[in-house]
């Protein structure tokens, strides 16, 4: 029933659902970037940020003018322009008020607007104090000769100006960020002698490329003097495309031998920020070469962030080089130069087509405030023709006055004046009646006449109007110009320290149990038989390395795994079990370990008589899991790993449980990553598959070394010389030891 009633009535109007939230979220989405997010080309503000600055001048807050409470200003400004929150207004009032977020500062403030730590620390606005800055003029000057279009305001009770009359592309003076409904813009600020460089260059060029503007635009120019470190290309490319990136470093100097100085920050970077990111990794033990922390910034010195280190024997710019991969010492900034052009539309803009349509913006608004001049001036000229017609004409011009009851109509029948005319004659004073008024009327004429000649010819000639914009792009330059502050600068990559290198590399001997127990001991003098172990465990191998390195551990299933050495409890207790770090599939057990550089090589093998050589960069593992890097035959057993010194030149002694001895260069099995490797020791299929015969042990003899063949308490020393017999090609079966040493335990290699 309700619907019936509503359907007929002529103030609904029935839409579907689909159609109204699409035409309402389109509304809202163009309201949010026309109106409140994208700057405009023409004077490169947002609409809250103009209106700010209209209000201002309105309020009579220019450069010279006594400073005035912000409350006042943004009270003006939500009253008659925006009819927003006044805390909203006032953040971005205090953005153009802030030297270390503007390039060049709209608005000079009094009181306290914040800090580079902390931007947001502004007094409330009913403390701080404000003024336009003499910059702000640049965008105001000739707001009141016809360079502007006028909308009503939010209640249509007042005017507001659509765009105001920028004389020089603030649009990329200042930057802006902003966040629209489906797009956003990231524009760096700039140098404004370097735009205007490049503007006389587009006026005289219209087609000039990214790349030849770049010649004059090196790149952006942010309010603090951290280095830009981007590459030349990427800066060009930018230009070219209107998107990338860009990457600021801080600066700094060594002062003395220890001490390290950060003198300039990135843009919107806080030192106490970096000074706690800095700590954070010295409390969490990365940092062990930096023993303090300052801040001496003052007055004098805005940015002094002063890094002390233990020794004068630290590499400084290894360290520097990690924080700047580790902290906001180095910042990446977007670039999306999204602006409404000159066509109303939002849109990514190139440099040269930003910089062209901001000329076009000024050409029409030179063109406009000419017609507007020539126009008062004519007008002028035309009342000085009826004032000097009345001053040859007086004593009728007095009588017409004194007798006619119509003196306006009178006059213009009289003397063929018009109404604007009559109507300047009947405004004239007594005292203006006087004979030297005739002379300064002549003289007004020809000061007149001269001027509407000049601006008739330059309305009339491109040449003139182009020399009219040089002219005045160089005198803003002139007098707001100045050098740049972010110095263009080639930077090699930043790396931050590995976990090996923030480590300090002292001897170290880990000692891994049976029952998969670990824990490492400071120096290589360890003997770990020695050591105390639970019940029922014991001594498996002891490997010795460095503490910045990482023991590689293999089990019985072919698995590595990779554990940091400074990470492991001391020996001076029983260890901790591996399982807690590393998770081994269920049954397998420990056979070896392995510690060195990446570099170094290692015999990987099982019982079945295969193996081969790899590289301990090859078996570290990144997760708990470890990785599969041997493959073992189905009955075979893994063996432990052997270090190889040299491959090139050791030879391999493999051992079998029947007694045979085989040796051969390691040269000849492959080097690989993973996989079950070559033959070694041959054993007949029949007697492998029953265990009759297997692979009892191999072992790596160096040049200078000695084998050691144990078998019970007695044992064999043999010299490479004394193997002659047993030198073979791989894959034989090898021969007979001599009685006595046919049931080896073990072999070993010592030093000769």
């Amino acid at each position: 029933m309700a619907q019936d009633l509503f359907a007929g009535s002529p103030e609904n109007e029935r839409v579907k659902l689909r159609d109204y939230t699409e035409r309402a979220y389109l509304n809202y989405s163009m309201y949010v970037i026309l109106d409140r997010a994208l700057p405009h080309v023409g004077d490169g503000l947002k609409p809250v940020q103009r209106r700010i600055i209209y209000a201002m001048h309105e309020l009579g807050l220019r450069a010279s003018a006594k400073y005035k409470k912000s409350a006042r200003t943004v009270g003006d400004v939500i009253g008659k322009f925006h009819p927003h929150g006044d805390s909203a207004a006032y953040e971005a009032m205090v953005l153009m008020a802030q030297a270390f977020s503007y390039r060049y500062p709209l608005i000079d403030g009094q009181g306290n607007w914040g800090s580079p730590d902390d931007p947001k620390s502004f007094a409330a606005m009913r403390y701080t104090e404000s003024r336009l800055a003499a910059f702000a003029d640049l965008l105001l000057s000739e707001i009141g000769q016809g360079t502007v279009s006028w909308l009503p305001n939010f209640d249509g009770t007042m005017s507001e100006p659509e765009i105001l009359p920028a004389r020089v592309p603030h649009v990329l003076l200042n930057g802006t960020t902003g966040i629209a409904v489906g797009m956003a813009t990231d524009i760096p600020p700039h140098n404004l002698r370097e735009l205007v460089a490049a503007c006389l260059h587009l006026l005289e060029n219209p087609d000039a490329s990214a790349l030849e503007l770049a010649a004059f635009v090196r790149g952006p120019d942010f309010p603090t003097e951290a280095e830009i470190i981007t590459p030349e290309k990427d800066i060009r490319d930018m230009y070219a495309t209107g998107r990338g990136s860009l990457r600021a470093r801080a600066v700094w100097q060594r002062e003395q031998n220890d001490t390290l100085v950060v003198t300039a920050l990135p843009f919107q970077v806080s030192g106490a920020r970096v000074l706690e990111q800095i700590a954070q990794q010295m409390q969490a033990k990365k940092l062990p070469m930096v023993a303090d922390l300052r801040d001496e910034s003052d007055h004098e010195n805005p940015t002094r962030l002063v890094i002390e280190m233990r020794s004068n024997r630290v590499d400084a710019e290894g360290l520097m080089s990690h924080l700047f991969a580790s902290t906001d010492l180095e910042r990446t900034y977007r670039v999306n130069m999204n602006v409404i052009g000159m066509d109303g539309r939002p849109g990514v803009r190139s440099l040269p087509r930003m910089l062209g349509e901001w000329l076009q913006f000024r050409r029409e608004t030179v063109r406009r405030r000419l017609q507007h001049r020539l126009e008062q001036v004519q007008r002028r000229l035309h009342i000085l023709d009826g004032l000097l017609v009345a001053f040859l004409n007086i004593d009728e011009v007095i009588a017409i006055i004194r007798y006619e009851d119509k003196p306006k109509a009178a006059l213009i029948a009289r003397f063929g004046l018009s109404d604007d005319q009559a109507e300047a004659i009947l405004e004239l004073k007594l005292r203006h009646l006087a004979r030297l008024e005739e002379m300064k009327i002549r003289g007004e004429q020809e000061e007149l006449a001269k001027e509407r000649d000049t601006l008739e010819l330059t309305l009339g000639s491109d040449a003139r109007m182009k020399t009219l914009l040089r002219k005045e792009l160089l005198a803003a330059a002139e007098e707001f110009g100045d050098d740049r502050r972010s110095p263009l600068v080639s930077r090699t990559e930043a790396r931050a320290y590995s976990e090996s290198e923030l480590v300090s590399a002292e001897p170290v001997t880990v000692v891994l149990s049976g029952k998969g127990w670990i824990r490492a001991a400071k120096g290589l003098d360890i003997d770990g038989e020695k050591l105390s172990y639970k019940a029922g465990d014991a001594f498996l191998c002891a490997v010795q390395g460095r503490s910045n390195q990482s023991v590689i551990l293999l089990d019985s299933t072919g698995r590595t795994y990779s554990l940091p050495a400074h990470g492991l409890p001391s020996a001076r207790g029983q260890g901790e079990p591996l399982t807690g770090r590393i998770n081994p599939p269920s049954g397998a057990t420990f056979v070896g370990a392995l510690m060195g550089e990446d570099s170094a090589c290692c015999l990987l093998s099982t019982d079945a008589g295969y193996g081969f050589v790899t590289k301990l960069e090859d078996l570290q593992a990144k997760n708990r899991a470890g990785k599969v890097v041997l493959s073992v035959p189905e009955g075979a057993q893994v063996l432990a790993p052997v270090r190889i010194a040299d491959p090139a030149a050791d030879w391999l002694v493999a051992v079998s449980n029947e007694g045979r001895m085989l040796v051969f260069p390691v040269a000849e099995l492959p080097q690989l990553a993973r996989g079950k490797g070559n033959r070694i020791l041959g054993i007949p299929p029949a007697q492998l598959k029953t265990r009759e015969e297997f692979m009892l042990g191999a072992a790596v003899l160096g040049t200078k070394d000695e084998l050691l063949i144990h078998s019970g308490k007695r044992f064999l020393r043999l010299k490479r010389g004394d193997l002659e017999n047993y030198l073979g090609e791989r894959g034989r079966r090898g021969n007979k030891l001599p009685r006595g040493f046919q049931k080896v335990d073990r072999l070993e290699t010592v030093q000769a």
